[in-house]
C-alpha cells in the first residue's frame, strides 16, 4: 500500500489510541488509505475549497482530503476518543484542519466555512440519510455546498440514483435528482471496513444544480410525493385522494393516468402534479 503522507498506518493509529469501533455510533472504519484517497479524488478538485467532513473517526478520509489538496477541512466528530488521533493530523497539516467535537445533527458548520464548500464523508450509518435530506432541503437554493461525496449502505445509494419503475425508486430519488445530479462513483465490499458490516457500501457524488430541473413548490412537491410513496402499492387516485380535492383532475393536468402507481411516475410529472395542486390552493 502506497503511503499518502508520513503519518502512521491507520491500524497503528487505532491500536495506539484504543479506537475500537462503536456500534452505537454507527462506526465502521475504512483503513485502506488508497481507498480513502480515491474517495477524496471523487470529490473533485479540492484545492480552492473548504471541505465539511462528518464522522472522521481515526482520520483516513481526512488524510486523503488534505493530501489531495483541500484548502481547509472542518471535521465534526462525536466520539471524543478520536480527537487525539485527529489532532496529530492537524499538526501534520498546520492551519488546514479544524476539529469540532459534537453531534453533526445539532451543529451549524457554516460559521466555520468559507465558500466554495464541498461535503465529503464516510457518514455514520445511523445519521447518513437524515443529513443527506437536510442538505437537499435547505430554505433557499442553491445550497451552501457545491457537491456532496458521501458513503452510504449500498441499498441507500441505489435509492438515491434510482430510475422510475425500479424497486429502489422513491422519495429519496426524487428529492436528490430534482435539484442535483447524482451518481455512484465507488463500490466497497464489507471486508474493506473494520469491523466488517453485514452489507456492501457505495460512495455517491451529488453536484448541486443552479436551480431545480423542473419548477415546483418544495413543500407541495414533498407532500405529494410522500403521500404517493407512503402507499406505493395503491393507484395514485387512491393514495393521493387526501392531498387535494379533485385529485384525478390534477393527475390529468399533469399527464398522469390515475391508475398509475407512484414508482411509475417520473420526476417531471411529479413536479407538474405539484404545480397543479399548488395552483388550486
Amino acid at each position: 500500500m502506497a503511503a499518502i503522507d508520513d503519518l502512521p498506518p491507520l491500524r497503528e493509529v487505532i491500536a495506539t489510541h484504543g479506537l475500537q469501533a462503536k456500534k452505537a455510533l454507527g462506526q465502521n472504519f475504512l483503513l485502506d488509505l488508497n481507498l480513502t484517497a480515491r474517495i477524496a479524488r471523487a470529490a473533485g478538485d479540492l484545492a480552492g475549497s473548504d471541505i465539511l467532513e462528518i464522522g472522521p473517526g481515526p482520520g483516513g478520509l481526512t488524510r486523503g482530503l488534505l493530501a489531495e489538496g483541500a484548502r481547509r477541512v472542518l471535521a465534526i466528530e462525536k466520539d471524543p476518543r478520536c480527537l487525539p488521533a485527529l489532532q496529530e493530523i492537524a499538526a501534520r497539516y498546520p492551519g488546514r484542519l479544524q476539529l469540532i467535537e459534537g453531534d453533526a445533527l445539532k451543529i451549524d458548520p457554516l460559521a466555520h466555512l468559507t465558500p466554495p464548500i464541498r461535503v465529503a464523508a464516510n457518514l455514520p450509518y445511523n445519521v447518513g440519510t437524515e443529513l443527506l435530506v437536510r442538505w437537499l432541503t435547505p430554505p433557499e437554493w442553491p445550497p451552501f455546498w457545491e457537491s456532496l461525496t458521501l458513503m452510504f449502505q449500498r441499498e441507500v445509494a441505489e435509492r438515491i440514483v434510482a430510475a422510475p419503475g425500479s424497486k429502489a425508486y422513491g422519495r429519496l430519488a426524487i428529492l436528490a435528482q430534482w435539484r442535483a445530479s447524482a451518481r455512484i462513483v465507488l463500490d466497497l465490499p464489507p471486508q474493506a471496513f473494520v469491523p466488517a458490516p453485514k452489507v456492501s457500501s457505495a460512495v455517491v457524488h451529488l453536484t448541486a444544480l443552479p436551480e431545480p430541473r423542473f419548477p415546483a413548490d418544495p413543500a407541495v412537491l414533498s407532500r405529494v410525493v410522500a403521500a404517493g410513496f407512503n402507499q406505493r402499492r395503491k393507484m395514485l387516485r387512491a393514495s393521493l385522494k387526501g392531498v387535494a380535492p379533485g385529485i384525478e383532475e390534477h393527475l390529468a393536468a399533469a399527464g398522469i393516468p390515475p391508475t398509475e402507481r407512484a414508482e411509475q411516475v417520473g420526476l417531471e410529472a411529479w413536479c407538474a402534479l405539484a404545480r397543479s395542486v399548488k395552483a388550486a390552493t
